[in-house]
């Protein structure tokens, strides 16, 4: 069994030492990616991303209309800074859409 500590400990403090412990940081990043993506772009570009994976640094999101990817590819630039700042970290450096 756990030997106890006598410290009073806040949640969110164990929370992020369970997390560092485990190393649990970047499946929590590609959540926290899907996340911001879905509240930054809203409804009309949300009902037609199908997939949205986060692999190092490159966010590749997979779309079902050619005309949108078309239409979001002349500013991945403002996407990928938007995002970062959402996130509160240099996370996304570059977007692949498919």
């Amino acid at each position: 069994m756990a030997k106890r500590n006598n410290e009073n400990l806040s949640i969110s403090d164990v929370l992020k030492e369970f997390v560092e412990t485990n190393k649990l940081d970047r499946g929590l990043d590609k959540v926290n990616v899907r996340d911001a993506w879905t509240k930054l772009m809203g409804n009309g570009v949300n009902n037609y991303t199908t997939a949205i994976s986060l692999e190092r640094d490159t966010l590749y999101v997979q779309l079902s209309s050619s005309v949108l990817r078309e239409e979001l590819s002349y500013g991945k630039s403002k996407i990928v800074t938007m995002l970062n700042e959402e996130l509160g970290k240099e996370l996304v450096h570059k977007i692949v859409l498919r």
